[in-house]
């Protein structure tokens, strides 16, 4: 299901708000996959953030069934995504090589990486139970969202 741009033009200003004035990380990306979530009705929203005494993904804050903890390099298109540092587009991802299924009901997938001060530090990742749900304009009406986490990242309590 692709969405169109009058719900990202309503869901995007909603989800700028919520970051308004609030210090914690943790708050604010669960209540952005809350409302992300909520809005769009994907199977799976949330973050992975890098960590990078072990040099791996860790699961953040999430809307959606029980996910994979820990992700390594190598391994999956959040990986593919921290990785590479592009944003992962995947229309089918039972055609995908190295595919982690951390729920046989997603069929497709969008990652984008978050960076701050010039490395990777997280990524957004959204699963859909249809097939082809993302495309390039989920990307593009995503940025201003994606561009305040980034902004914000750093002045964060964790």
């Amino acid at each position: 299901m692709h969405l169109n741009k009058a719900t990202y033009g309503t869901l995007i200003p909603q989800c700028l708000a919520l970051l308004e004035g609030e210090p914690s990380r943790v708050a604010n990306l669960a209540n952005l996959s809350a409302a992300l979530k909520h809005a769009c009705d994907w199977h799976w929203v949330g973050f992975y953030v890098v960590d990078f005494a072990r040099n791996e993904l860790v699961l953040g804050p999430f809307q959606g069934p029980v996910a994979c903890t820990r992700l390594r390099k190598g391994k999956g298109v959040c990986a593919e995504a921290w990785e590479t540092g592009l944003i992962q587009i995947v229309p089918n991802v039972h055609e995908h090589s190295g595919h982690i299924a951390c729920s046989s009901a997603t069929n497709s997938e969008l990652v984008i990486p978050i960076q701050s001060e010039g490395r990777i530090v997280a990524v957004l990742d959204l699963d859909s139970v249809d097939f082809d749900a993302f495309s390039a304009a989920d990307t593009d009406a995503l940025k201003p969202l994606v561009q305040a986490i980034e902004t914000s990242w750093n002045q964060w309590e964790v």
